[in-house]
C-alpha cells in the first residue's frame, strides 16, 4: 500500500485535470497545500485580497472558454468572505471556477476556532456560498476529496457552467492516505456529451425563421461560452436574418457582419430596440432575457411577446417561459441547437432567403447612430468625450485584442457603441455588475491569452475600489493595460440622481468643493508598473498605442467628461424614483403592464 500526503495528492490530481493556474491568497488553512503546491508545474497566482482572486479566475475561465474552469484558493473566514462577490459576479454569469477553501481543523469542529464563521451553526463556513454556487461540498474524511474533486471539475463546466466550492479542512492537507482513492478518479475524465435538438425541432425552428416576414436571432453569453457564434453566423446568413444581442451575448457575430444590429434593453438604441419590438418571430439562444437586456420587461419598450412568437434555448430548464410567453422552448446546448438548425434550413433552404430591405435598414440605421456620435468621436475638448476614448481604443486595439470592461460608461457605452469582432473578447460584469471586476478579471484573461492585447477599461470609482491588481501585474509580469476613464466620480449614478433630485449627493469626488481624484498613474508606477497621464484629448491614442507595444503592465489615467450614454431604452427604476412631495408623472411599475400574457390566461 502506497501513501502520501493529501496535498501532494491533490496537486497530482489537478496538474492530470489540466490545470495551470491557480490564482489566491495565502492563509494559515493551506499552508500545507502551499507547501504541495510549491514543486508544481502550476502557477501560483498570488493576489492581495480574495475578490481580485476570485474575478481574475473568472477572467481566466472566459478567455480560455467554458470547459476550462479557473481555480481560485482561498483561506478560511474571511478569505472565503472577501470572495464572494466574485464567486457570485461568476456565478450570475454562468463561469466555470473551482474555488478550494481551507477550513478549520475537522478536531475542531463545535469548538468554534480561530477565524470560524459560526455565528448559527458550527463546522458549516460552506453555505456561505449556498445561494451563487451550483454546489458546495465541505470534505470530512480525506478518502472523499478525490470523489468531491472529480465532481467539482465535471459539474462546474457541465450544463449550465458556474462555479462550485470545496472546502477542506486544514488538517485533511497533512493527512496521510492511501494512493489508490486519488488513482481511481485522476483519469474519472470522460468526454460528456451536450444534450441536442432533435431534427424534428430543428425543421420546425428553422421553418418558423425562414417564413417569418421579420425574424431576427437574439443571441446570450450561452452561444459565445459554448463556442456557437460560428454557427449563429452561418444561421444568420443562409437565412438573412437581423442578429440583436444581450450584453453578454455582444461579440456572437462580428458588429461589422451586415446582419449584427447591436444590443436591447437599457442601453439599446432606439432602431434596435424598434426591430425587436417589430419581430414576429424570434429566436433566443443561450440568454435568461434578464431585465437589463428586455427594458425591465415592459410591453412596448424593447419585446412585445406575444404576438412576437418566441422560440427559446437555454441549457437550463428553468429559464424556459421564466419571463415570456414561449411558443417553441428546448433545453439543450447552444452550439448543438444551432448547428441542427443551421443544417435544417439548408436541408430546407438550400439557396437560402433573402430579405434585402431588413439588410438596407440595418445599414442606414448604423449610419445614422454612427453620424450622431461622430462629432463626440473626434472631440478635442478636454477632459475628454468618453465616445472619443471609445473610438481611439478600437482603432489601436487589435482586431483580436480583448475588451475588459468594469461598470459604468466602460460597460455600457462599449456594449453600445464600440465594435467587438471576435467571440469572446468583451468581458463584462452582467448578471451582478460588480464595480471593481474589470482591473482583475483583465489579470485572468491576459494569463489564459498571453498572446493577445489585453485592455481593461475601467471608471474611477472601480479602480479606486481596489488598485492591487497592479501589484500582481507587476510581480508577476502580467502585460495588462488598465484605461482609467476618470470623471471624479461614480459616473452613471451621479448622472441618475440628478436627472430625478436635482443634485449628486455622495456620488461625486470632490474636496473642498473641487474635483479630487488620486494620480492612478503614480500610483501604477509605485507598484512598479509604466503610468502614464494624458493631458490632451489628441495624446490619448498615441499614449496607447505605446502602452500596448510594450507588452508589459502599465497603466493610463485619462480624464472624461462625465456625460450620460444615451439612450431610448427604459429601466423601471426611473418609474420608481420620487422627490418629496412630488406629484408622481410618470407610470408606476405594475406586473399586468409587464406580463400581459399572463393576465390573459
Amino acid at each position: 500500500m502506497k501513501k502520501d500526503l493529501v496535498a501532494f495528492q491533490l496537486v497530482k490530481f489537478l496538474e492530470a485535470r489540466g490545470v495551470k493556474n491557480i490564482f489566491g491568497l495565502c492563509g494559515h488553512t493551506i499552508i500545507g497545500f502551499l507547501d504541495a503546491l510549491k514543486e508544481s508545474s502550476i502557477r501560483f497566482i498570488s493576489v492581495r485580497h480574495e475578490q481580485i482572486a476570485a474575478h481574475a479566475a473568472d477572467g481566466y475561465a472566459r478567455g480560455k472558454g467554458s470547459r476550462v474552469p479557473g481555480v481560485l484558493l482561498t483561506h478560511l473566514g474571511p478569505g472565503l468572505a472577501n470572495a464572494t462577490t466574485g464567486v457570485a459576479e461568476a456565478g450570475l454569469n454562468s463561469i466555470p471556477l473551482v474555488v478550494i477553501a481551507g477550513d478549520v481543523p475537522s478536531c475542531y469542529f463545535g469548538r468554534h476556532p480561530h477565524q470560524e464563521v459560526n455565528l448559527h451553526a458550527d463546522a458549516s463556513q460552506y453555505e456561505i456560498f449556498r445561494p451563487f454556487v451550483k454546489r458546495a461540498w465541505r470534505v470530512d474524511r480525506p478518502e472523499l476529496l478525490p470523489e468531491v474533486m472529480d465532481k467539482a471539475f465535471r459539474l462546474a463546466v457541465t450544463g449550465r457552467p458556474g462555479p462550485v466550492l470545496v472546502s477542506v479542512p486544514m488538517d485533511i492537507f497533512s493527512m496521510e492516505l492511501d494512493t489508490r482513492f486519488f488513482d481511481h478518479r485522476i483519469d474519472n475524465d470522460p468526454l460528456l456529451p451536450r444534450p441536442g435538438l432533435d431534427e424534428k425541432t430543428a425543421e420546425a425552428i428553422a421553418t418558423y425563421l425562414a417564413e417569418a416576414t421579420h425574424p431576427i436571432l437574439y443571441p446570450g453569453g450561452g452561444v459565445i461560452s459554448s463556442g456557437a457564434a460560428g454557427a449563429l453566423t452561418d444561421l444568420a446568413a443562409h437565412l438573412e436574418i437581423p442578429v440583436l444581442y444581450t450584453l453578454m451575448g455582444k461579440g456572437s457575430i462580428p458588429d461589422d457582419h451586415p446582419l449584427a444590429v447591436g444590443m436591447t434593453g437599457f442601453w439599446g438604441t432606439e432602431f434596435n430596440n424598434s426591430m425587436a419590438r417589430k419581430s414576429d418571430v424570434m429566436l433566443a439562444v443561450g440568454t435568461r432575457l434578464s431585465e437589463a437586456d428586455c427594458s425591465s420587461w415592459y410591453f412596448g419598450e424593447t419585446f412585445d411577446i406575444p404576438p412576437t412568437k418566441l422560440i427559446h434555448i437555454d441549457i437550463n430548464e428553468e429559464e424556459i417561459g421564466r419571463n415570456y410567453e414561449t411558443a417553441i422552448g428546448a433545453v439543450c446546448d447552444a452550439k448543438m441547437a444551432l448547428d441542427a438548425i443551421l443544417a435544417a434550413a439548408k436541408k430546407k433552404y438550400p439557396d437560402g432567403v433573402k430579405r434585402p430591405e431588413a439588410v438596407k435598414a440595418i445599414a442606414e440605421a448604423k449610419r445614422t447612430y454612427e453620424g450622431t456620435i461622430a462629432d463626440a468621436q473626434k472631440s478635442d475638448q478636454f477632459p475628454m468625450r468618453p465616445e472619443r476614448i471609445l473610438a481611439d481604443l478600437r482603432e489601436a486595439l487589435p482586431r483580436d485584442g480583448y475588451v475588459v470592461a468594469d461598470v459604468g460608461w466602460n460597460k455600457n457605452g462599449v456594449g453600445q457603441q464600440f465594435p467587438i469582432y471576435e467571440p469572446g473578447t468583451f468581458v463584462a460584469p452582467g448578471g451582478l455588475a460588480t464595480m471593481g471586476y474589470g482591473p482583475s478579471a483583465a489579470l485572468g484573461v491576459k494569463v489564459a491569452c498571453p498572446d493577445k492585447k489585453v485592455v481593461a477599461l475601467i471608471g474611477d470609482g472601480g479602480m479606486g475600489a481596489n488598485v492591487s491588481p497592479f501589484a500582481t501585474g507587476a510581480m508577476e509580469d502580467i502585460a495588462v493595460v488598465w484605461v482609467v476613464m476618470n470623471n471624479c466620480a461614480f459616473g452613471t449614478i451621479a448622472g441618475l440622481e440628478r436627472q430625478h433630485y436635482d443634485h449628486q449627493f455622495g456620488t461625486l469626488f470632490e474636496k473642498d468643493g473641487k474635483p479630487y481624484t488620486p494620480d492612478f498613474a503614480a500610483i501604477g508606477e509605485a507598484y512598479g508598473i509604466k503610468g502614464y497621464t494624458v493631458k490632451r484629448a489628441e495624446d490619448f491614442k498615441p499614449i496607447l498605442e505605446e502602452a500596448l507595444a510594450l507588452e508589459k503592465p502599465c497603466v493610463i489615467d485619462v480624464r472624461m467628461e462625465n456625460a450620460p450614454v444615451i439612450t431610448e431604452g427604459c429601466w423601471n427604476i426611473n418609474d420608481i424614483f420620487r422627490k418629496r412631495g412630488e406629484e408622481k408623472s410618470w407610470r408606476i411599475w405594475s406586473w399586468e403592464e409587464t406580463e400581459p400574457w399572463r393576465m390573459e390566461e
